[in-house]
């Protein structure tokens, strides 16, 4: 796939931007085993950040823990919110949309249910129109249970449970996972739709996917930032994401 020459936001000034998600001295254990070795890190508001790294980085962990789905200590705000502590249903209805790796829809609901189950505001109705506008398939099978849906099909419908609700931050986990080339078009396109009204962190193992919908990148190696800024300046160090990405970004 061929990145866009530009990223999906305009890039960052940082003496204008302010920080929708910050996160100061993070630490998560799971198990005995302790993942995120106090992670620090800011995503500014409006715009997409790229969360890369390697197999095991602690990438999803970073994104449950900021969910409330795994314990944590230090800081996690959004707009200088403290999410730590607080239980997942409330974060959630606080507008933190979460689109999981692995799609985890309602397999013997229909395509329509679990729309409906994922509508959280009165805004999601008016949305709907939306959703069915990104993916026109979710429309045609409305009615058709959504574990017998392709694997970038379920990803859609992933996606538009997310999208049915206006959110203040979106985690997006991995969206062109084991799709085809073409699938991973028509998600990457809805991500800038989403791009365009509200702050994405994306989790990301496709550089040039990355690098499309990203301005910024915060880079995790075994717990801990190794490296955080402009997208555009980490895909040109080759040196740079060797090293930390084990890909060339050329």
């Amino acid at each position: 796939m061929t990145p866009a020459p530009t990223p999906a936001v305009a890039p960052r000034s940082d003496s204008a931007a302010r920080p929708a998600l910050q996160v100061d001295d993070l630490h998560v254990h799971r198990g005995e085993a302790h993942v995120l070795h106090g992670l620090s890190f800011t995503v500014a508001a409006n715009r997409v950040t790229a969360l890369l790294g390697r197999n095991g980085a602690g990438k999803t962990t970073t994104l449950l823990a900021i969910l409330g789905l795994l314990p944590g200590t230090g800081s996690v705000t959004v707009d200088g919110e403290q999410l730590l502590g607080q239980p997942t249903h409330r974060i959630v209805a606080d507008g933190i949309g979460y689109v999981p790796e692995d799609r985890e829809v309602f397999s013997e609901l229909t395509v329509a249910e679990n729309l409906k189950l994922a509508a959280r505001t009165p805004e999601a109705a008016d949305r709907l129109d939306l959703v069915h506008d990104v993916f026109p398939i979710l429309h045609d099978r409305r009615a058709q249970a959504a574990g017998t849906l392709s694997g970038g099909q379920q990803q859609m419908l992933a996606i538009a449970r997310a999208l049915l609700n206006p959110n203040r931050l979106l985690l997006v986990d991995e969206p062109s996972k084991g799709l085809a080339p073409a699938v991973v078009i028509d998600v990457v396109e809805a991500l800038e739709r989403a791009a365009a009204e509200t702050t994405i962190l994306l989790v990301e193992q496709n550089l040039r996917v990355a690098h499309r919908l990203a301005a910024d990148v915060v880079v995790l190696d075994h717990g801990t930032v190794v490296h955080d800024g402009a997208m555009a300046d980490l895909f040109a160090d080759e040196a740079l994401t060797q090293r930390y990405l084990g890909v060339s970004g050329s």
